[in-house]
């Protein structure tokens, strides 16, 4: 079952009866609305309920629109496109939210409902009624404590300790307070490490799409430069480099097109198709309309353009970086298979757009309706994490190894490190191409948000980017909506400065 094409939602969909007003017959319970205690009862239902969690990603809430936008607009790789941008993501962009916004309460919800699927799973999976091999059941359950470590990854990351749930809420009496950075943390590394151990390397083409242990590592990779732990973080990978199953396809933009989806530098997608229908607004993930994105139609150039590169993005690329053309559309570009030219691009300067996980490459326009997977880990990063790592243990030489093979990549081919702008004779030198090298590599890509605050609180961050700054923003708020709805939190628990 490709995950991209027949997802399965683990939604039961049953209908409404009409009752005459006999009290037995109101007391009884829906047949139609089943409890996990009798459903889940064999693998087929254990994989129904884990594909439930992949499509939670897909929702409204995140993927399809929420999750990009949070991550973009507390970047510095994006600016305005124009005027009209609504004032929930002005106000993420120019620092000026609090814990009513919409983008980040929608974000937050969206990464609570994959927790909450998980957690359904991983219980069930471990009941010993269950009809299924151990080997399923761990490989069921490997794939949620995959999604459910990253979803708590998204949530410490930028809102700190938050209320950590590791068994299916079932009443409002299950509320949690929030628990420190420290134990989210340890609920993350366990879940990783759990799905390491649990998940297959790779799947036959049937079931593409579904988390691998390579992939756990590169987001336990991730959590663990976070923490500044740089030595568990090479580790990990090394190993995903020593295992030869990924490397740096020859075409940069296939990383960010529809017919090269989990190709040999994917170690992990959320993935989307145009083949069932348009955006559905859905928050949830439910139901075979929300199979599609809205990045495309949010950032195109002859679409809505509320996002654009940021002039400090454009400004980074050196001259003749190919990557700047294959992220990027300007006046006089060809699109739709060449047959079309950019004449005009609607609202503010410059007149760039993004390239990167467009499908006007091959029609007309946005349509509400991208099918292109979105890349969460490519082998790119991957190289580039282990360069960060390499320097920080002062293996300066093998940093600058790994620098230069991505950009060796046959549609790139950039000179090596050292070059005049980038020497790299120290450790900091070195840092500072990292930096760059990522930021070129992997702009727009929901990398540099995360960077940037690690960097700020290990205290490399070369300089600050946002003039709005404050103290408090290296946080977001608790959303409003969970301070009055969750009986154990209080305005008290509320992130400082807000």
């Amino acid at each position: 079952m490709r995950i991209k094409n027949i997802l399965a939602k683990g939604c039961l969909v049953g209908f409404s009866l009409m009752w005459g007003c006999n009290e037995d017959i109101l007391e009884k319970v829906n047949p139609n609305d089943l409890s996990t205690s009798i459903y889940y009862l064999n693998e087929a239902e254990l994989v129904t309920g884990v594909n439930s969690v992949y499509a939670a990603w897909q929702g409204l809430d995140l993927y399809a629109r929420e999750f990009f936008f949070l991550h973009d607009l507390r970047g510095d790789d994006m600016q305005p496109g124009g005027e009209q941008l609504e004032l929930q993501r002005r106000q993420l962009i120019e620092g000026t939210h609090d814990s009513s916004n919409p983008v980040m309460t929608s974000a937050w919800n969206g990464l609570y409902r994959v927790i909450h699927r998980a957690n359904i799973v991983i219980e069930s999976a471990s009941r010993p009624d269950v009809d299924a091999t151990d080997a399923a059941k761990n490989r069921v359950a490997g794939e949620a404590k995959f999604h459910r470590g990253w979803a708590y990854f998204e949530l410490v990351s930028m809102w700190g300790g938050v209320p950590l749930y590791t068994a299916y809420a079932t009443s409002p009496a299950d509320n949690k307070s929030r628990a420190s950075v420290d134990e989210v943390y340890a609920v993350i590394i366990s879940d990783l490490t759990d799905a390491i151990n649990y998940l297959p390397s790779s799947y036959d083409d049937a079931n593409l799409g579904r988390a691998t242990s390579h992939a756990a590592r590169a987001m336990l990779a991730r959590v663990h430069m976070q923490r500044g732990n740089y030595s568990e973080a090479r580790t990990l990978l090394r190993d995903i480099v020593s295992s030869n199953q990924f490397k740096l396809v020859d075409r940069y933009l296939d990383n960010f097109e529809e017919e090269n989806e989990f190709n040999e530098e994917s170690l992990f997608e959320v993935a989307f198709s145009s083949s069932f229908g348009g955006l559905g607004w859905n928050p949830s993930g439910d139901g075979t309309s929300m199979e599609v994105t809205i990045r495309g139609q949010e950032y195109g150039p002859n679409a809505w353009r509320n996002l654009i590169p940021s002039n400090g993005l454009i400004a980074e690329f050196e001259d003749d970086d190919p990557r700047f053309g294959d992220s990027f559309y300007q006046i006089g570009d060809t699109y739709n298979n060449g047959t079309e030219v950019i004449t005009e691009m609607q609202n503010a300067d410059p007149k760039i757009s993004w390239r990167k996980y467009q499908m006007i490459y091959k029609q007309p326009s946005e349509d509400q309706r991208s099918g292109i997977n979105f890349r969460v880990i490519r082998y790119a990063e991957v190289l580039l994490a282990l360069a960060e790592c390499e320097n920080e243990l002062d293996n300066g030489q093998e940093a600058i190894n790994l620098l230069n093979e991505v950009r060796d990549r046959a549609s790139v081919q950039m000179p090596h490190y050292p070059t005049p702008e980038y020497p790299v004779s120290s450790k900091a030198e070195i840092f500072r191409a990292i930096v760059h090298e990522k930021r070129v590599e992997l702009g727009g890509e929901q990398i540099r948000n995360r960077d940037i605050l690690r960097w700020r609180a290990q205290g490399k961050l070369l300089e600050e980017p946002f003039s709005y700054f404050q103290a408090k923003h290296a946080l977001l708020p608790i959303p409003l909506p969970e301070l009055d709805n969750n009986t154990s939190l209080t305005n008290a628990d509320q992130n400082p400065g807000y």
